[in-house]
């Protein structure tokens, strides 16, 4: 490591910003946005910085030689599109003994400009050692994904207690533990939900510091979280958070690999879901190990393909922890009908094509004859089948008895959103056939004209195009 992170206070004094055009004005918005007080030497004499007025109150438009300048009181000196008077510059301000950044010049530079991550009161630097800013920005990018859109407010809310509460607990272990309880607690989610008045009186209500930190059992949870459908990049902001912070994740069996690898390595993992023609532990099962778990202090995700309430028995896990008075919160993910349509360019909607949406779930074939097709016919209505391919058939069936049509168009895809996604597509006739071109679930069913509109070739592979075309000729 060249270059140590280390915070500048810019309440100790001005910033002196020397050079011209472009590069200049990006420096500077940087460093107002940053609330520096700014001395500003424009060599190339444009003086029209562009500005809001609150950040030009706070900047200074030297005349001069920046070269023989005073520089007392100084804490920094910035250079940008300075060209030889940048390297001047540095000379006169490393002899001056105060830091100097050359822009894209680390010969001539005390210090460097991270990628910064700018949440209030919490503020996160990102540097390579000058070598490549692209990669720091990306770094940065990934870290803005990942934390809370209001950190930097429970740092600030933490900041406004910490003098009080460190006074009454004398032991800094002890004084570690109560505010990591707060943090990751009911006090702290309040406060990043937005709900601060709440968060505070809960704080508040906190009689005994020492007593709160010593508490020997933490506070269990349980979050119910959507996996998405197997792209690890389709996790939500919010899930990944989840995972992370979790202690144990009871997840299904068709969780992709890839997703579980965003668990945190020290977690424990559960896997509690079934495929078809296996048996599972039974949900009355799941719902008392997350129970128990919760009430023995820890973080416990439920992690489910899809959405947790399309098709995930999500609502009856809620009513388990809602009688059991375990504390929860529901993520949503991107349910696998609407991963499907997204991977294989089937609208679900089309205008004036089809204006409505029927989700249904048939794992066997006495789930598709328990459906009243008949309320399923109207050919403005895409129709999506979830866990329909043992049951392709009878579904085939009961829209034939309700008097949809044979050439009604219909896409199985499979896997969607995976690197082995696949997709076939042909008619309602040909359903059970088109399920048999598909090498395994699970496997979405699109039914209705919007099918027609699928980008579906695009994901086959060409032994599967050269079969499609073979079939059409036929």
């Amino acid at each position: 490591m060249r270059f140590l992170p280390v915070f500048l206070d810019l309440k100790a004094g001005p910033v002196v910003l020397i050079g011209a055009g472009e590069l200049l004005r990006a420096k500077l918005r940087v460093l107002a946005a940053a609330g520096a007080r700014l001395r500003v030497h424009a060599i190339d004499g444009n003086h029209d910085l562009g500005l809001a007025f609150e950040d030009a109150v706070r900047i200074e438009i030297a005349a001069g030689d920046p070269l023989t300048a005073d520089l007392s009181g100084v804490i920094a000196v910035v250079c940008a599109g300075a060209g030889d008077v940048g390297v001047a510059m540095s000379a006169r301000a490393k002899a001056a003994g105060l830091p100097v950044n050359v822009m894209d010049d680390l010969e001539h530079s005390s210090f460097i400009f991270p990628a910064i991550v700018d949440r209030g009161d919490v503020v996160v630097a990102v540097g390579t050692g000058g070598t490549s800013p692209v990669v720091a920005r990306r770094v940065r990018e990934k870290i803005e994904a990942l934390l809370p859109a209001r950190i930097g407010e429970l740092a600030e809310f933490i900041g406004t207690f910490r003098k009080s509460i460190n006074e009454r607990i004398a032991e800094f272990p002890l004084r570690r533990r109560f505010w990591e309880r707060v943090i990751d607690g009911p006090i702290g989610a309040a406060v990043l939900a937005g709900r601060n008045s709440e968060a505070d009186a809960s704080l508040k209500a906190i009689s005994d510091p020492t007593a709160f930190a010593r508490a020997g059992k933490p506070e269990g949870s349980v979050a119910l979280v959507g996996a998405g459908p197997g792209d690890p990049d389709l996790l939500t902001i919010k899930a990944l958070r989840a995972l992370q912070d979790a202690d144990i994740v009871f997840h299904d069996e068709l969780v992709s690999p890839e997703i579980l690898d965003r668990i945190r390595r020290d977690t424990t993992r559960v896997a509690v879901g079934r495929r078809v023609g296996k048996p599972g532990i039974g949900q009355d099962a799941i719902n008392k190990r997350m129970i128990e778990a919760a009430q023995a202090g820890q973080r416990v995700v439920r992690l489910k393909g899809g959405d947790p309430f399309v098709f995930g028995r999500g609502g009856e896990e809620v009513e388990a922890l809602r009688a059991a008075g375990v504390a929860y919160s529901i993520v949503p993910g991107i349910t696998a009908g609407l991963g499907a349509a997204a991977d294989f360019e089937v609208p679900l909607t089309y205008r004036h094509e089809a204006t409505r949406i029927t989700f249904l779930t048939a794992h066997k074939a006495r789930d598709a004859e328990a459906v009243d097709w008949s309320t399923l016919t109207d050919t403005k209505m895409t129709v999506v089948v979830y866990m329909g391919m043992t049951a392709a058939p009878a579904v085939r069936a009961g829209l034939f008895a309700a008097g949809r049509s044979p050439e009604t168009p219909v896409g199985v895809f499979a896997r969607v959103t995976r690197p082995d996604a696949q997709g076939a597509i042909g008619t309602l006739r040909d359903l059970p056939e088109l399920v048999r071109r598909i090498h395994g679930g699970p496997a979405i069913l699109i039914i209705g004209d919007v099918v027609r509109h699928a980008g579906s070739l695009r994901r086959q592979t060409p032994k599967q195009i050269i079969s499609d075309l073979l079939d059409a000729a036929e």
